[in-house]
């Protein structure tokens, strides 16, 4: 009725399919966790009326055009960023002043652009919604 030599090709086939998806997923996990470099840190609180204020900020700028809410595009994702940073304020500064110059390497090879017409105490407010994404929050 059915060539075994055939069942067995397929089960073979079945079996190291699988194999090399688990051995795939696996070295993803590990390579996002290095992508992130999380810095460790305690976390301060974010107003809810600031992380509303940079959420619309953020919609009327032009940074979706290279970041997404979960999933790297040509820059980092947005949760990537919440993940890797502690809300603290010296973080707060930091990265405001990055949207402000522009920069290079954090991430790796994308360049984000300058953004010189923001205002630093926008940046931090738009800083500070990225960070309010950071998971369980």
């Amino acid at each position: 009725m059915f060539d075994l030599s055939l069942i067995f090709l397929l089960l073979l086939g079945l079996f190291f399919s699988c194999t090399s998806r688990s051995k795939t997923e696996e070295t993803t996990s590990i390579a996002s966790t290095n992508y992130i470099r999380k810095i460790p840190g305690e976390n301060d609180s974010i107003p809810e009326e600031l992380v509303q204020k940079g959420k619309v900020l953020i919609a009327y700028s032009d940074c979706y055009t290279c970041h997404k809410l979960d999933t790297r595009a040509k820059g980092p994702a947005f949760a990537d960023i919440a993940t890797r940073y502690p809300v603290q304020e010296a973080y707060i500064d930091m990265l405001a002043h990055r949207i402000i110059s522009g920069g290079s390497g954090a991430w790796g090879s994308p360049v984000m652009l300058p953004h010189p017409n923001l205002s630093l105490e926008d940046a931090r407010i738009m800083v500070g919604y990225i960070l309010s994404l950071k998971k369980g929050n």
